[in-house]
Parts: C-alpha cells; sequence; structure tokens
C-alpha cells in the first residue's frame, strides 16, 4: 500500500504560481532597462550608439519602470499578505 498524498494545497500551488509570474515580470523589466542603466552608469560611444538605435525603434523605458514597479510593488504586497495571513509568518 502506498501512503496517502500529503502535499500542498490548491491555494498554494496557485499563489505559487502567480507569484512567480510576478517576479518574472519584475525581472523582464530589469533585462529590458539594461540599455538605459548601461548609458547612464557606463556612458561610452557604444551606450550612445545602442540608445539611438533603440531611440529609433521606439524604446520606452518608462514603460519597464511602470510595469515592473506595479508588478514588484503587487508581488511583495501578495508575499506578505500569504505569508503573514496563512502561513503564520511576519
Amino acid at each position: 500500500m502506498t501512503a496517502p498524498y500529503s502535499g500542498q494545497s490548491k491555494a498554494k500551488t496557485i499563489f505559487l504560481l502567480v507569484s512567480m509570474v510576478g517576479w518574472l515580470i519584475v525581472g523582464a523589466s530589469l533585462i529590458y532597462l539594461m540599455p538605459v542603466a548601461a548609458h547612464t552608469f557606463r556612458p561610452s560611444a557604444l551606450t550612445d550608439t545602442w540608445m539611438q538605435t533603440l531611440a529609433r525603434s521606439g524604446y520606452s523605458p518608462m514603460m519597464a519602470v511602470i510595469g515592473g514597479g506595479t508588478a514588484f510593488v503587487l508581488t511583495v504586497a501578495g508575499n506578505a499578505l500569504w505569508y503573514q495571513k496563512f502561513e503564520g509568518k511576519a
């Protein structure tokens, strides 16, 4: 005989998946911000050319700041709420 399944609840599985998507969005926004960060912190002829080329194609770092910032706030708030309410951790 096999032991009964004693895995995590469906609610926790859904929470973990939603949290993972939130962190993926935050990571993607950070990757999207790399060109402007490189040009801001280490300006060079190469990063200047990079920014000019991206600007011609409609590159907008504000999209990453707003989207990634919103995803970050919602993900951190959701994690804090989950762990405080359901896991009993502060």
